[in-house]
C-alpha cells in the first residue's frame, strides 16, 4: 500500500471492460466517449477497511482511504467534507404514516451541498496527477465546489453556467477566485463551451461524469448511510437526479461494501427523482431504454435537476432497474411544498431537490410502494440558502 492506503488499480470503462492505467489523467474512454469507473483491490482493502478500524478514523469522507484514489496524502485538499449527519425523522414519519424515515443532509457540507464530496475527490486527484487549470460546466453547486477546492489547492478554476443560476453560486465562484463566464443557454451549452476552452487552452474538463473521480467523492454517501445505521442496508434511498453522479455512486459503494465483507447481499430500492420539465432519465425508463435522448426546452427551478441529458445516462439506469427501484417526475410546486414540509417538521431548510425527494415518498406512500414499516432514506443534497430566489418565488 501506499501512503493513504489507497488501493486503486485501473480504471474501467463499464461498457466494454477495457481498462486504463489509473496514473494517467483519462477523462473518459476515447474510443466510446463512455465514462470510467475506478477499481480497486478489494481482498486487499479488506485488511484494513474494517468495521473496528472504522470506528476509530475521523469522521469525514477520507476514512474510507482504501477505496478512494489518493496515493498521497499530502495531495489530499480537504475543507472536512462529509460525514454528514444522518436524522432520524419523527414529526415528519409520524405525519406521514412512517416509522423509520432517515434525512441524509448534505446541506451540512462545506460550501453548502453534496458537489463538495465530489469535487474534494476530483480536485486531490487532479492535482496529485499534476493537473493545474482546470474547467467544468456547472449549473451551480458544482462550480462553487469546484472553485473553493482549487483555492485551497492554489489551482486556476474556471467555470462556465447559464446565465440564470442563482446569485449565490455566481458569487461564491468570483470570490474563490474562479473564472466565471455566464452563458446564455442551458447546462449542455455550458458543457460545450467549456469543453472547446478545455481544448484551446490546455485545460483539465472535470463535467459530471467526464473524468473518473467524482463518483468517487460521491459513492462515501453509501458509505456512510450504512455505518450510521449500524451497517444496515436501508429498504429505499430516494435520490434526486440531474447529471446521477449520486444515483451511480452509491450502486457502485453497495457492491463495494459486498466485496469487503461490511454487508451481505441486500441491496436499497433506488427511486430516481427528477422535474416534470426536465426528465431525459424517466423518459428512458419507462420506455424501456438504456440510454436517454436529451430533454428540449429543459425548465425547473432546482437548477441541479435541470440536466437536459447525462453522459452516464446508462449507468443510472442500469442501477435503478438491478436495484428494482424506479424513477419518478414532481412538479416544481411540490418541491417547494416539500421544502415546508421538511422546514417546519425537521428544521432542515432543503434544496428543492431535496424536496422532490419526499414529493415522490409522498406519492409512493399514496400507491402502497412504501409501507409504515420500511427503512426509508431521503437525500437532501444541498441548502436552499442557495436557492432564495427560486424559493421566495
Amino acid at each position: 500500500m501506499n501512503k493513504t492506503g489507497s488501493t486503486l488499480i485501473y480504471l474501467e470503462c463499464p461498457l466494454t471492460g477495457e481498462q486504463f492505467d489509473p496514473d494517467y489523467p483519462h477523462r473518459i474512454n476515447p474510443s466510446n466517449g463512455k465514462p470510467l469507473l475506478a477499481k480497486y483491490d478489494y481482498k486487499l482493502a479488506s485488511k484494513t477497511l474494517t468495521k473496528y478500524n472504522l470506528s476509530k478514523r475521523n469522521p469525514d469522507l477520507w476514512r474510507y482511504r482504501e477505496v478512494l484514489p489518493i496515493r498521497d496524502f499530502s495531495n489530499i485538499f480537504s475543507l472536512g467534507e462529509g460525514f454528514t449527519p444522518l436524522i432520524k425523522s419523527n414529526r415528519l414519519s409520524c405525519h406521514l404514516g412512517l416509522k423509520n424515515l432517515w434525512i441524509k443532509d448534505e446541506s451540512l457540507n462545506p460550501t453548502g451541498s453534496f458537489k463538495a464530496r465530489g469535487l474534494a475527490v476530483a480536485i486531490s486527484r487532479a492535482y496529485e496527477l499534476g493537473i493545474r487549470n482546470i474547467t467544468m460546466p456547472s449549473a451551480g453547486n458544482a462550480a462553487g465546489a469546484m472553485a473553493a477546492y482549487a483555492a485551497k489547492a492554489g489551482m486556476n478554476a474556471n467555470v462556465f453556467m447559464p446565465k440564470d443560476v442563482p446569485l449565490a453560486n455566481y458569487l461564491e465562484c468570483k470570490y474563490y477566485g474562479a473564472n466565471v463566464e455566464l452563458i446564455d443557454g442551458f447546462i449542455n451549452d455550458c458543457g460545450r463551451i467549456s469543453s472547446e476552452i478545455a481544448k484551446k487552452n490546455d485545460l483539465f474538463d472535470i463535467s459530471t461524469m467526464k473524468e473518473p473521480y467524482r463518483v468517487e467523492g460521491k459513492k462515501t454517501m453509501a458509505y456512510e448511510i450504512v455505518e450510521q445505521l449500524g451497517w444496515s442496508v436501508p429498504d429505499v434511498i430516494i435520490y434526486p437526479t440531474g447529471g446521477g453522479t449520486g444515483v451511480v455512486g452509491i450502486w457502485k459503494a453497495m457492491k463495494e461494501m459486498q466485496e469487503l465483507g461490511l454487508i451481505d447481499s441486500k441491496r436499497p430500492r433506488i427511486i430516481s427523482v427528477q422535474a416534470e420539465g426536465c426528465s431525459p432519465i424517466y423518459n428512458a425508463f419507462i420506455k424501456g431504454e438504456r440510454f436517454s435522448e436529451d430533454f428540449s426546452n429543459p425548465k425547473t427551478l432546482a437548477s441541479g435537476l435541470r440536466v437536459p441529458s447525462a453522459i452516464g445516462d446508462f449507468l443510472v439506469l442500469d442501477a435503478i432497474r438491478e436495484s428494482e427501484g424506479k424513477v419518478m417526475v414532481v412538479s416544481d410546486k411540490s418541491m417547494i411544498k416539500s421544502v415546508e414540509l421538511l422546514s417546519q417538521f425537521e428544521g432542515i431548510f432543503s434544496a428543492p431537490e431535496g424536496g422532490a425527494t419526499l414529493s415522490a415518498l409522498k406519492n409512493l406512500i399514496v400507491t402502497g410502494e412504501i409501507s409504515n414499516d420500511m427503512n426509508v432514506v431521503l437525500m437532501n443534497t444541498g441548502t436552499s440558502l442557495k436557492y432564495i430566489e427560486a424559493v421566495n418565488s
